[in-house]
């Protein structure tokens, strides 16, 4: 580790952090505390755990809340017919229409005050929902068991990069006072122009957090600006860079490591679907087993073994305010049977290869990953940055950013390219674009199809 902990951090950890909880009702301290000694457990344990709090949550679903206690009944399940973690595939999947059609009906009868939701709306519309206390302290607690794996821990300095308009939009003069109590900066991943990211650079600099935060794509543009205009970061002392929200591609973890000299440790999860796993220092993306239960589906629903690849399906155990039960999140990803180096009993992620929506089909129906097609433009030296968007299985649009125009000879290795994997008729237009611009969310989507919605 490159640095201690100094006394305000310490500090934050033991006193300041523990009153803001009790402030807000959270009960994340005591909950931490279970979580780092459960994840040493094995996988037997865990899993008995687990249906132990699934039996928990269907009866108080049943009981208490009016969309389960009428789909459950439909369903014939109840908490003693599970059995086994097997028999969860016995009910029905929850979906985000399923959300927006039932929103008042998923609230629990007599649920103390909740505190609503949305996601960022990078699939093109948010998502409303609701979280209560126990939930949030539960999702509180992962983080930071988490960033304790990497040696850094509540009350060491840390910057967020990140675009949802619900942090920047909750920036008023209480939570500032908060987060510099904390010492969390934010920065915002929508506004990563030149001279906005030379702010940045100072800002990291000025700060010298232990750890940062943020999206992939926004930590690797600091990264590149860094390196491309003179710009150290290797001598700040950040530990670890956690990255979350988008996939990890390799280039990336690389750029950043270099240019923080620090450990990148990717994540999974969202708003919805809770703090799902995290990566530790053997490389493991462990599930927050204890509170999230995690499947792998196929196209039709169909639960799929370990080792396949399919949609990832969560269902979070401290969701008894507003369930979450078989949440489909559109996210693909494969389950590990291996056992982690580090010794943790909470089963792994192998792979998270993204949303659905960053896969791409040819026009004889093959689905591929975007990687196919990215890795024909990342071989062009020209080509400083890219978006590839799938109308149909007959039409690709690629946006590119080039110093120069795209020549004769590069477009047609682009045509070619894509069409070897695509189908020989399929139409591609290059369009020259001064910037690739961000979702809504303040996300980078490299790969966006229509063909398979």
């Amino acid at each position: 580790m490159k640095t201690g902990r100094d006394l305000w951090g310490r500090a934050v950890s033991s006193a300041v952090f523990p009153l803001h909880e009790w402030l807000k009702g959270h009960s994340s301290r005591a909950r931490l505390r279970e979580l780092e000694a459960s994840q040493w457990w094995d996988r037997d344990r865990i899993g008995r755990v687990q249906l132990e709090r699934l039996r928990a949550l269907v009866d108080a679903a049943r009981r208490n809340v009016p969309y389960y206690r009428r789909v459950l009944t439909d369903a014939g399940v109840d908490a003693a017919s599970l059995r086994s973690l097997a028999d969860l595939a016995r009910l029905p999947f929850l979906t985000k229409a399923l959300i927006r059609a039932n929103l008042d009906e998923l609230k629990a009868d007599g649920a103390p005050p909740l505190k609503r939701y949305n996601t960022g709306g990078s699939s093109g519309e948010p998502l409303i929902f609701f979280m209560g206390r126990d939930r949030i302290s539960h999702d509180v607690a992962a983080k930071w068991r988490a960033t304790r794996w990497w040696g850094v821990d509540i009350g060491d300095p840390e910057i967020v990069v990140w675009g949802s308009p619900i942090e920047l939009g909750a920036q008023d003069r209480i939570r500032q006072a908060r987060d510099r109590l904390l010492r969390t900066q934010l920065l915002p991943a929508f506004e990563m122009s030149s001279e906005n990211l030379d702010r940045f650079i100072a800002e990291i600099r000025r700060m010298r957090p232990r750890m940062i935060f943020g999206y992939p794509s926004a930590l690797a543009l600091i990264a590149d600006h860094a390196h491309r205009t003179g710009q150290r970061l290797n001598d700040v002392g950040v530990e670890v860079a956690f990255v979350t929200s988008e996939r990890l591609y390799d280039d990336q973890r690389a750029k950043i490591a270099a240019a923080f000299a620090c450990g990148v440790a990717n994540g999974y999860g969202g708003r919805d679907a809770g703090f799902v796993a995290h990566e530790c220092r053997e490389g493991g993306m462990h599930v927050s087993a204890e509170d999230i239960i995690v499947e792998i589906v196929d196209p039709a629903g169909a639960p799929l073994p370990l080792g396949h690849a399919g949609e990832i399906v969560v269902t979070h155990l401290a969701t008894r305010d507003f369930p979450f039960i078989r949440y489909r999140t559109g996210d693909i990803g494969i389950l590990d049977d291996r056992a982690c180096r580090c010794g943790r009993g909470l089963p792994m992620l192998r792979e998270i290869q993204g949303r659905s929506t960053d896969f791409v089909v040819a026009q004889d129906g093959t689905v591929m990953h975007g990687l196919a097609l990215i890795y024909i433009l990342r071989d062009l030296p020209e080509i400083a940055s890219f978006k590839i968007v799938q109308e149909s299985r007959q039409s690709v649009r690629v946006e590119v950013v080039s110093a120069e125009p795209v020549t004769a000879d590069t477009e047609a290795s682009i045509r070619n390219g894509f069409r070897s994997r695509l189908g020989a008729d399929v139409v591609v237009a290059i369009e020259r674009v001064e910037a690739i611009l961000p979702e809504r969310s303040g996300k980078f989507r490299y790969v966006v199809s229509h063909a398979l919605s």
